[in-house]
C-alpha cells in the first residue's frame, strides 16, 4: 500500500474537517416543528436549530417556512448524519465583526438589557452578549432598573476580547458625554432670571443641589419657600423634579444659585397695609429661641415676639415656658419694617395689664395685704393680686427704727398689711408703705413743740461729741459745747444713759427728723430771768446772791 492510499484510508476512517465547518452560510427554513426550525443549507442533510435561538431579548421568535437566514455550521455531520447548525453563533459572528469595528472607531452601539448577573447586567448587542457593570448603568445610582429592561439603549464599548468572548459596555459613558454636550449648551445660554426644570441630586443642611441637565445649581434653604423651612428635606426629596429660577450666575466660576420661592409672589409686598400697628392677629409659633418666639402670620411672613413682650409678670423665664411650637396665639403688631423684613409682635398686649387693673382696684392710699415674697438690702417685696409684686422700701418700714433694724423684723412668708403709696403703670412699679399705716410720732410731737421750748429729755447714748437723747419719742442731740455754760462742765461723761435733764429746743429738723437741744441756752435763759426778777449785778448783788434768791423762791413755791 502506497502512502497516498494510506492517507485516503485514514481520512475515510477518522474524517476530516469539512470546509463549511466554523463558517456562516445562508439557509432556507423548510418547516417549523415542535421547538425546532428545520433548515436546508444545501448540504447532504438538513439541520435543526432551537427556536429560542431566533428570539430577541424579551420577544418571541418571528420566523416561518421559506425565510432565508444565516446560520453557523458547527459540525458537518453528527452521529445521526445531520449537519449541526447554530443561529446564535451566526449572529454572534456577525455582531462581533461589527462590534470590533465600532470599538476601533470609538463609536456607540445599540443594545438591550435583558438580564441580571452578579455585579451587573447582561446586554444583547445584536446577538453578542455583553456585560454591563452596575456602576456603569447611570451617572447616579439607579435603585430600580426595570424601566430600562427590554428597550434599546446606546452603549459605549469599554473592553472586548473576541478570543475569550468578553465584552464590557457602559451606558454611563454615553450619558456623561451627552451631559457634557448639554452642559456646554446650557452654560452658553444661561442667564439670570431664567426658569428651568431640574432634578434634586443631593440634599444638605444648607440646601439642595439640582441637576439642570449637565450642570448643577445650588438651591439654598432660604430660597426654597417664603415660609420658614428648618431643613431642605421638609420640602424636597432626592430625585424630585422641580422648577427653579436662576437667581445668580457667575460665568467664571460657573456657580449657579437657584430659587423656587422667586416663582411665587413675595408675601412681604404691602405688608404694612396687611398688618397695621396695634392690630391683633392669630398666628402659629414656628420657632422658639432664648430671646423670643417667631410667629407665622401667613406663609412666608413671620414676626418676632421678644421675650420682654411675652408676659406682664414673667420676666426671667425662657420663652419655651410660655409658648410651645405649633401653638396658635393672638398677638399685636408693635412695629413693621418692610425693608428689613421684620415685624415686632407682642403677646402680653393681648392680655389685661395687671398694673392697670391694680390701680383701678387699689388706688393710692388703699390698704392691701400680701405675703413677703423676697427680702433685699433695700426693702421687702410683697405679693399682690394679679401675680404682681409691690415694694416696701426700707425707709417706709418704721417711723422710729433704722432701715436695717426694721428689715430684720420680717421674714419670707410673713403676711403683712401696707398702704399703696404710688403706682407707675409704665415702669410697672408699685410702691408700698408699712409705717404709713400709723401716724408719724415725730409730726405729732413737733406739732406741740416749737423752737425755744424747755423740755425734759432722756439720755440714750453718750458720745465723744455730745449726748443722744429722746424727747417725746423724737431723737435729739446736745452737742458737747451745749452741755453747760461753764467750760469745765462741758463733759459728756458726766452723764449716764437713762439720766434725765432739761434743755432748750434750739432747732427742729423735720427732714432729718431730729431736734437740736442746748443745756447752756437753758442756763442763760434762767440767768436772764433771775436777773430781771431779783435785781442786777449793778446794784451790788452778786450773781450768786441773785440765783440763790431765785432758787429759794422756787423752793418755797414747791413747798406750798
Amino acid at each position: 500500500m502506497t502512502m497516498e492510499d494510506f492517507a485516503a484510508l485514514l481520512d475515510e476512517t477518522l474524517g476530516v474537517s469539512n470546509p463549511f465547518e466554523g463558517s456562516v452560510i445562508k439557509g432556507i427554513i423548510v418547516r417549523v416543528e415542535n421547538d425546532f426550525a428545520v433548515i436546508d443549507v444545501g448540504l447532504k442533510s438538513e439541520g435543526r436549530v432551537l427556536l429560542k435561538e431566533f428570539a430577541t431579548a424579551g420577544r418571541a421568535p418571528e420566523i416561518k417556512a421559506g425565510d432565508a437566514i444565516d446560520v453557523f455550521v458547527e459540525r458537518y455531520e453528527d452521529k445521526n448524519g445531520e449537519v449541526v447548525l447554530s443561529r446564535e453563533k451566526a449572529k454572534r459572528e456577525e455582531a462581533w465583526t461589527l462590534l470590533e469595528k465600532s470599538f476601533q472607531d470609538n463609536q456607540r452601539v445599540t443594545g438591550v438589557i435583558f438580564g441580571r448577573v452578579k455585579g451587573g447586567f447582561t446586554v444583547d448587542l445584536s446577538g453578542a452578549v455583553a456585560f454591563l457593570p452596575g456602576s456603569q448603568v447611570d451617572i447616579r445610582p439607579v435603585r430600580d432598573i426595570t424601566p430600562l429592561l427590554g428597550s434599546p439603549q446606546p452603549f459605549q464599548i469599554l473592553k472586548m476580547d473576541r478570543s475569550r468572548g468578553n465584552i464590557v459596555v457602559s451606558r454611563r459613558a454615553v450619558l456623561e458625554e451627552t451631559r457634557a454636550e448639554q452642559r456646554s449648551e446650557l452654560i452658553e445660554n444661561l442667564k439670570e432670571g431664567q426658569i428651568l426644570e431640574g432634578v434634586v441630586k443631593n440634599i444638605t443642611d444648607y440646601g439642595a443641589f439640582v441637576d439642570l441637565g449637565g450642570v448643577d445649581g445650588l438651591l439654598h434653604v432660604t430660597d426654597i419657600a417664603w415660609k420658614r423651612i428648618n431643613h431642605p428635606s421638609e420640602a424636597l426629596h432626592i430625585g424630585q423634579t422641580v422648577k427653579v429660577q436662576v437667581i445668580r450666575f457667575n460665568p467664571e466660576t460657573q456657580r449657579i444659585s437657584l430659587g423656587i420661592k422667586q416663582l411665587d409672589a413675595d408675601p412681604w409686598e404691602g405688608v404694612e397695609a396687611k398688618y397695621p400697628v396695634q392690630a391683633k392677629f392669630v398666628g402659629r409659633v414656628t420657632n422658639i429661641t432664648d430671646y423670643g418666639a417667631f410667629v407665622e402670620l401667613e406663609p412666608g411672613v413671620e414676626g418676632l415676639v421678644h421675650v420682654s413682650e411675652m408676659s406682664w409678670t414673667k420676666k426671667n423665664v425662657h420663652p419655651g415656658k410660655i409658648v410651645s411650637t405649633s401653638q396658635e396665639v393672638e398677638v399685636m403688631v408693635l412695629d413693621v419694617d418692610p425693608q428689613k423684613r421684620r415685624i415686632s409682635l407682642g403677646l402680653k398686649q393681648c392680655l389685661a395689664n395687671p398694673w392697670e387693673s391694680f390701680v383701678e382696684k387699689f388706688p393710692v392710699g388703699t390698704l392691701v395685704e400680701g405675703e413677703v415674697k423676697n427680702i433685699t438690702e433695700f426693702g421687702l417685696f410683697i405679693g399682690l393680686s394679679g401675680d404682681i409684686d409691690g415694694m416696701v422700701h426700707m425707709s417706709d418700714l418704721s417711723w422710729d427704727k433704722s432701715g436695717d433694724a426694721a428689715i430684720a423684723e420680717y421674714k419670707k412668708g410673713d403676711m403683712v398689711q401696707a398702704k399703696v403709696l404710688d403706682v407707675d403703670v409704665e415702669k410697672e412699679r408699685i410702691s408700698l408703705g408699712i409705717k404709713q399705716l400709723g401716724s408719724d410720732p415725730f409730726q405729732d410731737a413737733v406739732a406741740s413743740m416749737k423752737k425755744g421750748d424747755i423740755v425734759t429729755c432722756t439720755v440714750t447714748q453718750v458720745t465723744e461729741n455730745g449726748l443722744e437723747v429722746q424727747v417725746d419719742g423724737m431723737s435729739g442731740f446736745i452737742r458737747k459745747s451745749e452741755l453747760s455754760r461753764e467750760r469745765s462742765e462741758q463733759r459728756p461723761e458726766r452723764f449716764a444713759v437713762g439720766e434725765k435733764l432739761d434743755a432748750k429746743v434750739t432747732m427742729i429738723e423735720k427732714g432729718a427728723r431730729k431736734v437740736t437741744l442746748s443745756v447752756k441756752a437753758r442756763e442763760f435763759d434762767e440767768e436772764k430771768a433771775a436777773m430781771a426778777e431779783y435785781g442786777s449785778s449793778d446794784s451790788g448783788a452778786s450773781l450768786g446772791d441773785i440765783l440763790g434768791a431765785a432758787m429759794r423762791r422756787a423752793q418755797a413755791q414747791d413747798d406750798k
